[in-house]
């Protein structure tokens, strides 16, 4: 198991609860980056498919998967899934950190292709940056067109013929207490990155490689992991309303009769 960050535990801590009320299926995760939330739901008996726009991000996943891979429970697919003519349904579509990256005609897309791809009773869970005021070096790097509130994800659904199931911000207070330290390792590592193109920014955003950011000495195994950040699961459970968490989760579903897109 890596050593991961602590607002990635945080994040996987909260998913794996909710995770528990929903009976395993077929997945497909939009953008998986290492893979840590396929293992998750492989973990907890879900089988799927992994999109990924980045060759090298799918390698990874071949390599850390390769018994799932065998036994036909897990495929990782270098491409863009909003251009797949597929009739594939699936019980979850899940996507951490991708919505952001698309322009307003893009995010309308995703949206509309989860809807076709999800199975009736599905449901869909997304994980996006929040709180705007926090708006940094890292979503500049990463390609983001935004981050959002509860209020805009809860117009962007709605627009879409979506009904919120659950919402929930993450993360706070930990991620804010660390985001100082958090830029300035971004903008020491990858400060060249903001000369690339937004697509280009978006490919290398599934795996990176900032010390003491997104890779740490094995020594921090010791206190980065589940048992010991309990405490501050349990905290962020405490601050799930607050307008400054910077992460937020959502659970959603489709309305069965769908209203227009507006303008």
């Amino acid at each position: 198991m890596p050593i991961l960050p602590p607002g990635t535990l945080l994040q996987l801590m909260y998913l794996k609860d909710r995770l528990r009320r929903l009976r395993p299926g077929r997945f497909v995760e939009i953008g998986p980056g290492a893979g840590h939330i396929s293992a998750l739901l492989l973990d907890a008996g879900w089988s799927g498919v992994a999109y990924d726009l980045e060759a090298s991000t799918v390698a990874a996943l071949e390599a850390r998967f390769p018994t799932e891979i065998a036994s036909g429970r897990y495929r990782p697919v270098h491409g863009n899934w909003l251009e797949l003519d597929s009739s594939d349904k699936f019980d979850l579509v899940l996507s951490c950190m991708v919505l952001e990256h698309f322009d307003d005609a893009g995010e309308r897309i995703f949206i509309d292709v989860a809807r076709r791809n999800l199975s009736p009773d599905g449901t869909m869970i997304t994980i996006v940056p929040g709180s705007p005021k926090h708006w940094g070096i890292e979503d500049e790097i990463a390609g983001h067109f935004r981050r959002y509130t509860s209020r805009s994800v809860a117009e962007l659904f709605a627009a879409s013929g979506w009904q919120i199931k659950h919402a929930a911000g993450l993360t706070f207070p930990v991620s804010n207490v660390l985001l100082p330290l958090s830029n300035f390792l971004v903008r020491r590592s990858e400060a060249r990155k903001l000369s690339l193109s937004m697509i280009e920014r978006t490919k290398q955003s599934g795996i990176r490689n900032v010390p003491m950011k997104t890779t740490f000495p094995t020594i921090l195994k010791f206190l980065l992991n589940e048992r010991s950040l309990l405490p501050l699961h349990l905290l962020q459970k405490l601050f799930v309303k607050s307008d400054s968490a910077l992460v937020l989760y959502v659970e959603t579903e489709p309305l069965h009769n769908p209203v227009p897109h507006r303008g």
